[in-house]
Formats: structure tokens, C-alpha cells, sequence
């Protein structure tokens, strides 16, 4: 006698597929995204649009360099035509600069506070997730939106660049240290993480972000003052003396001159200030005499190679974002203590 069995798969009612394998957003993942989704799909087309234009932009830039002839190219030899991609280069890269600023002060710092302001903190904290998992993933999902958005921007834009870096003194890579490479990146995501620290203490959200504005202005000059000293300075010099004709050493290509200018070079090695013995100047003579009493033999000049950007650039960002960590990690441990 056979027996008959039931197999519900073959009995199933026929109906839609669900796609269980689709990654699906829930608690304060969900949460987060709905309440900053607007901020979110901001921050998408903005990156969208940024990459289309450097696409058409760059797309312009190589077509010119093809139709030139390619000892023009390696001669610096150039058409004045080309300053007008300098300066495309000039402004998009200024445009780039203003991401850590829009990161903390439009993002990272009503991000807290206006939680705290609406009592949406007070009502999410009093469900049942934890306040250290609503505060991580506060912090993570708009961060790792902005470092997603930052690193295809940078992307890009450093594609646009690197073909071109040398084909004009105007494209000197320290002209775009700070928009190039990781550094935008890490830049924003610590003015994101300071924005924040800013809402969670002061909890208001036009406040807040008045006081981010101002520490991120104060972050962008301590930078700009800071960064060139990542890189291991390099000198050239010559001893065929400093007079008449003398010729001074000549920098590798796309180096910059570092420091105050040339030296004068003795021949036991020290160096002396270019302005020594400037006030005899007037008389060749006594100008000469004193030089020599000086044992100067020629000149001495400091430079960054482009060689080390990379470097600095990693060793920057290490740093940025290292204090980008200690900043999340204050706020997070704050927060869990004193949120409301």
C-alpha cells in the first residue's frame, strides 16, 4: 500500500516572490536614514552632478592636450589657451575645499542637537535601543555616507589632475595637496565628528552650528599652517660662488621652495641668511671682501619634493583621523551618560 505524502513545496499557493536576500534597512539604521534622508539624497546628487561635470571637464582637458604636438607638451611649450583648464582646475578644486566646512556645520552639527532640541533624542532613547547603539549608528551611517561621497569626488577629481600636474608651473602640487587624494576624506570626516561634539553640548541647533563654523575656519588655518611640515625637507646647493654670473641651484620639477628663500653656503657647510653683508652691497668690492671673510661658496636652497605628496598626504589624513576617532569616541561615551 503506497502512501501518500503532502510536500509543501509543491502545495505552495502561487503568489510574489519576496527577495529575502535583499539587504534591508531597520531600527536605527532606518531610523537615521529617514530622519537626515533629505540631507542624504542631497549629498548623492550633489556627488553625482560633481562627478559628471569633472567627467565633461576632464574629457575637454585631454582632447585639447591631444590635438597639441607632444613636444609642446614636454616643452611647457603650451598655448595660453590651456590657462583656461588651469583655472577649471583652480575653481573645481576650490569648490572641493568647502566639503569639510559643509560637513560640519550643515551635517555633523545639527546631526545631536536637533534631536536634543526636539526631544526626538528623549523619545528614541526611552524605546528599546540602547543609547550607545542609537549613538554609533548616528555617527556611522551619515559618516559613512560622507566618506563615500568625499572619496568619489576626490577620486575624480584627482584623475582630472594627475595627467596635467606637470604641464604648468600654475599646476604645482601643493596648490592641491589638501583636495587630492585621502586627505579630503579624512578632513571631513573630522569636521563631521566636531560638528557633532559641538551639538551634543551645546544642544542647540543654530548655535551649534555657528560655533562649528567657527572651529572648523580655525582648523582649516592651523592646517594650511601645519601640513607642508609632514614632508621631509631636501636642499640643493652649488659652490661656484655668488657673484656675478653665479647661477643658483635649480629645484627638481614641481618642487617648492621651502622656508625663507635661498642661503648662502659656507665651505664648512653652515648657512648664512641671503641678506648677509647686504648692507655693502652698494659697493662691489667691499660686497665681495666680505662674502669671502665669510668663506661663502655658493648657494643653498630647501625644497619638498612631489615625490613625498603621497606620504604626506597619508601621514595628514593618519592624524585627522585619529582625532576624528577620539572626537566620536568622546561623544559617544558622553552621550551615554548625559544625553538628556
Amino acid at each position: 500500500m503506497t502512501t501518500l505524502t503532502r510536500d509543501p513545496a509543491r502545495t505552495a499557493p502561487a503568489g510574489p516572490i519576496r527577495d529575502n536576500w535583499i539587504p534591508r534597512l531597520g531600527g536605527p539604521v532606518w531610523l537615521v536614514w529617514r530622519q537626515h534622508r533629505a540631507a542624504f539624497w542631497t549629498l548623492v546628487a550633489v556627488t553625482l552632478l560633481g562627478v559628471l561635470v569633472m567627467v565633461h571637464l576632464r574629457g575637454q582637458t585631454m582632447d585639447f592636450l591631444a590635438a597639441q604636438a607632444p613636444a609642446s607638451r614636454r616643452s611647457g611649450g603650451l598655448p595660453p589657451e590651456f590657462e583656461t583648464h588651469v583655472d577649471r582646475l583652480f575653481s573645481i578644486g576650490s569648490y572641493l575645499g568647502y566639503l569639510p566646512v559643509l560637513a560640519g556645520v550643515f551635517l555633523g552639527a545639527p546631526l545631536i542637537a536637533g534631536d536634543l532640541e526636539t526631544g526626538t533624542a528623549k523619545l528614541v532613547t526611552s524605546q528599546s535601543v540602547s543609547r550607545l547603539r542609537w549613538l554609533t549608528m548616528k555617527l556611522a551611517v551619515p559618516a559613512a555616507m560622507l566618506a563615500l561621497s568625499a572619496g568619489v569626488l576626490t577620486a575624480v577629481f584627482t584623475w582630472w589632475w594627475s595627467p596635467v600636474k606637470g604641464l604648468s608651473d600654475g599646476l604645482i602640487w601643493t596648490s592641491f595637496f589638501s583636495v587630492t587624494g585621502v586627505v579630503p576624506v579624512a578632513y571631513a570626516l573630522l569636521t563631521f565628528t566636531v560638528g557633532a561634539a559641538a551639538g551634543l553640548l551645546l544642544r542647540r541647533t543654530l548655535v551649534s552650528m555657528v560655533v562649528t563654523l567657527g572651529i572648523v575656519v580655525a582648523i582649516g588655518f592651523v592646517w594650511d599652517e601645519v601640513w607642508r611640515s609632514l614632508g621631509n625637507v631636501m636642499s640643493v646647493s652649488t659652490d661656484k660662488g655668488v657673484g656675478p654670473g653665479a647661477v643658483r641651484p635649480e629645484l627638481p620639477t614641481q618642487a617648492e621652495q621651502s622656508g625663507d628663500g635661498a642661503y648662502f653656503l659656507t665651505s664648512s657647510g653652515d648657512r648664512l641668511d641671503w641678506m648677509t653683508c647686504l648692507d655693502q652691497v652698494e659697493n662691489d668690492r667691499a660686497h665681495a671682501a666680505c662674502l669671502e671673510s665669510k668663506h661663502v661658496i655658493g648657494w643653498s636652497i630647501d625644497y619638498l619634493p612631489v615625490s613625498q605628496m603621497q606620504t604626506m598626504q597619508w601621514l595628514g589624513a593618519g592624524i585627522m583621523l585619529a582625532v576624528a576617532a577620539a572626537v566620536a569616541a568622546f561623544v559617544i561615551l558622553r552621550g551615554r551618560k548625559r544625553l538628556l
